[in-house]
């Protein structure tokens, strides 16, 4: 959307594209010139052109990226509680439980299910990472 602003071409937005794009599309909802012009390439000329051209464009996109945001943490939590309440019903006690969690999230791996999270907990506990 930056090169629909006059004066913005693809390098220069590329080049401001330096922070998450939920932050850029705020700083435009909220017209922080100053926060838009701190971004490589845009000065305070740029940031308000951008501002007046691309306005009422942020609004839905913001929350479009923020309900997309939500929804994965919400599914992220519901397998990992789904995997917790598989530990526990398998008699695991409620720390041994959260420790083989952790000890699999810290990893950065997503899952796609609980039953993803329990393969790799076993993987771990018989040294297959």
């Amino acid at each position: 959307m930056f090169c629909s602003v006059d004066g913005v071409g693809a390098k220069k937005a590329l080049r401001a594209m330096v922070r998450p794009v939920q932050d850029i599309a705020e700083m435009i909802e909220e017209q922080d010139a100053k926060g838009l012009s701190s971004l490589p390439g845009i000065g305070a000329a740029t940031a308000e052109r951008i501002i007046a051209k691309l306005r009422r464009k942020m609004s839905k996109f913001a929350l479009l990226v923020a309900s997309a945001q939500a929804y994965e943490a919400d599914v992220k939590r519901d397998v990992v509680q789904d995997a917790y309440e598989a530990l526990r019903t398998l008699g695991h006690s409620e720390a041994d439980a959260r420790k083989l969690l952790d000890s699999v999230l810290k990893t950065k791996r997503r899952f796609a299910d609980a039953e993803a999270i329990l393969q790799a907990i076993y993987d771990q506990s018989h040294g297959r990472e």
